[in-house]
């Protein structure tokens, strides 16, 4: 059963520490009687009374102490709950799948895979790894993927595919779940690698877990496969989710240094500004080196450019097809990146 209320005592060090997290931005101040501070955020409230008592309540309210109150601000596994998930889930040996880039206009899909175990889960535990939608900065996500990298030691896996080849993999597949089952496997296959004797994958749900199984070849097939909502949770996953994160970033950096000015991540109003500054810049046929061509965004951007995609050379929306089996092709140790 999930727990929704917790209470702690923080040292003047930690509630200081909580009060700048809660004004950071990403959480609505909230009035209460006699709080030193106080906050919500999605589905989880925040209270921290001047007697230095904290109270976290909500449905959310696990998810935040585990993956934010503990290795941001406690700097240690406080809860019951936590320090059992170190001592059994975290410490069992499997690999984390996890992808970033998916939602993103611009820039590549990357998925990662990271092994973790008894001796490698309580170190990224203590050094605040958690899911990289948590990580609001992207230093940090870049240095926690430096020091992820180096207490792993090579038991982690990258697969990046840059643009020009997400869209011609997404137009043979049709559909963003295949291609992200077929990205997961290649992930899952390529770790198998490095840790043969790994008996388990652990990723985020987003579709039928047969996707994935279906991509993977004999090597894959012989672990077991599991895929939950907020996998994020696991340490594995989690630090699979900065190392793909990192990839991402740096892989934006160098579309941004092509493109000449600062591409943004996300999908929201801003993308459309930058395409259109890029296919003004570059021409309408140079975004199919930039945007995920699948997105009806590109075609909102078209129309204020007044062009198509078949008057820009870009490729149609796919409509679905089966997967197929040639895009099992690309398998291989260590980090891949697709042309």
């Amino acid at each position: 059963m999930t727990t929704t209320c917790f209470t702690f005592t923080l040292s003047e060090e930690e509630a200081q520490a909580l009060e700048r997290l809660l004004a950071t931005g990403n959480y609505l101040p909230k009035e209460v009687p006699y709080a030193r501070a106080a906050a919500v955020r999605e589905g989880v409230v925040i209270v921290l009374y001047a007697s230095r008592k904290l109270v976290v309540q909500g449905k959310a309210a696990e998810e935040f102490v585990t993956c934010t109150l503990e290795p941001e601000i406690l700097k240690r596994a406080e809860t019951a709950l936590s320090a059992l998930a170190e001592e059994t889930e975290d410490a069992k040996p499997h690999m984390g799948v996890d992808e970033s880039g998916k939602g993103d206009f611009f820039g590549p899909l990357v998925i990662a895979s990271a092994y973790t175990d008894a001796a490698t889960a309580p170190v990224l535990r203590r050094m605040g790894v958690r899911d990289s939608k948590a990580i609001t900065s992207d230093a940090a996500a870049k240095k926690l993927a430096a020091d992820i990298r180096r207490v792993l030691e090579g038991r982690f896996s990258v697969v990046t595919v840059p643009v020009e080849a997400y869209n011609r993999l997404h137009a043979k597949m049709g559909s963003i779940n295949r291609l992200l089952a077929w990205g997961h496997a290649r992930a899952i296959e390529n770790l198998l690698e490095t840790v043969p004797d790994c008996p388990r994958a652990l990723c985020d749900q987003f579709g039928p877990k047969a996707q994935i199984e279906r991509a993977l070849l004999p090597r894959g097939r012989k672990i077991a496969l599991d895929a939950r909502p907020k996998a994020e949770s696991d340490i594995a996953v989690a630090a699979a989710s900065i190392l793909a994160r990192e990839a991402f970033l740096r892989r934006m950096e160098a579309l941004s240094e092509e493109a000449g000015l600062a591409l943004p991540k996300g999908a929201g109003p801003q993308v459309k500004v930058a395409a259109e500054a890029v296919a003004k810049k570059l021409g309408a046929e140079a975004l199919g080196r930039f945007v995920k061509c699948h997105f009806k965004t590109l075609d909102e951007v078209l129309v204020r450019l007044g062009t198509t995609r078949a008057a820009a050379h870009l490729p149609p929306a796919p409509p679905p097809r089966p997967f197929p089996s040639s895009a099992r092709a690309g398998r291989g140790p260590g980090s891949t990146v697709f042309s």
